[in-house]
């Protein structure tokens, strides 16, 4: 398939960039990828005949928009994360871009939002019909938290996987009340405790481009995981390459699944898309218990677009070329701007 290119537009490719100044942790491999996918689109928007330049968003906000703004790009394709290292903040980067009338790919303010808070977005898409694992919120080690073991423990306003680990998942009390008591001492935020679904995981990336579209299913594979360790991909399978969960979650896809659990999968993938207002592209996590039955986990709103990441590893699965998918998120932020 080929892409289609009207004109030349000058496109702007923005990522949050660590700044050891300012920031309020430590930098993780997190931070890291984020910049590696805007060296990898780069060359995919440049070769769509485009003119194209990455700028990092660092300790001066207003900097940073003052320089999109002089540099006056036509499109902003937005990676951006975080801001000072806060995952909170990421939210405010797209409603910058939109108080200063700047286009810009992905989703908007108010859904980037939303799914960062794991509480709500729970909340939204049970309203949808969707089903999601029964779980509450604390804000403290002692709240009552009526709901049987086995448990995982998250801070509930992260992403990227951060604070979910192994030990996340808590077959007693003693081990619950530590692990939520971590999790407020480190992040300083609610926790969100939720029944741990045994059973397999798998997630939908979801394009939008006429209208949503499901792309082909994808599986965490767990059967090399070592004893003992529980089914979950956290922290270090997600980001540590060089360990021992990272290569024991290999991701397959196509998924090699019945039809009617593909179906399902795809459909509740749609649902949970429209059913957070999202735009151009997002991911959704599953998970399957050993009935069958489709649990959401989260609805991922900015997620890994690199070239190694899954969200592209569906898009090959579905034969459309990475930049043909950001020629089609490019026009689409362009058509947005000359609709309002």
């Amino acid at each position: 398939m080929s892409p289609r290119k009207d004109r030349n537009v000058l496109v702007g490719i923005a990522f949050n960039a660590y700044d050891p100044v300012t920031g309020t942790k430590v930098p993780d491999p997190s931070d890291e990828s984020v910049e590696k996918t805007a060296r990898e689109i780069l060359p995919a928007v440049t070769e769509l005949g485009h003119t194209a330049f990455i700028i990092a968003l660092r300790k001066s906000f207003m900097g940073f928009i003052q320089r999109l703004k002089n540099l006056n790009a036509n499109v902003v394709v937005n990676l951006c994360e975080a801001f000072l290292g806060l995952p909170q903040l990421e939210a405010n980067v797209a409603a910058a871009f939109e108080l200063f009338d700047i286009p810009y790919t992905g989703n908007d303010s108010r859904t980037l939002a939303l799914c960062l808070n794991k509480w709500k977005t729970k909340a939204v898409l049970k309203s949808a019909g969707l089903p999601t694992a029964p779980g509450v919120l604390v804000e403290t080690a002692e709240a009552k938290v009526d709901l049987p073991f086995p448990l995982i423990v998250k801070p509930n306003t992260e992403d990227a996987s951060l604070g979910i680990h192994p030990e996340s998942v808590v077959r007693d009390e003693a081990s619950l009340r530590a692990r939520i008591q971590r999790i407020l001492d480190h992040f300083e935020e609610p926790v969100l405790v939720e029944s741990f679904i045994e059973g397999r995981e798998f997630n939908v990336a979801v394009m939008d481009v006429e209208q949503p579209e499901a792309l082909p299913v994808s599986e965490i594979d767990f059967s090399d995981l070592p004893e003992g360790q529980p089914a979950i991909c956290g922290y270090e399978a997600k980001w540590h390459t060089d360990g021992v969960l990272y290569a024991a979650t290999k991701p397959v896809c196509p998924a090699k699944i019945e039809d009617e659990l593909k179906t399902k999968l795809q459909e509740a993938a749609v649902k949970a898309f429209l059913a957070c207002e999202c735009r151009d592209y997002a991911r959704v996590d599953f998970r399957v218990d050993k009935k069958n039955r489709i649990h959401v986990l989260e609805v991922n709103p900015n997620p890994d677009i690199s070239l190694d990441a899954g969200y592209v590893r569906a898009l090959k699965a579905a034969g459309i070329e990475y930049k043909v998918f950001w020629q089609k998120l490019i026009d689409k932020a362009m058509n947005r701007r000359k609709g309002k």
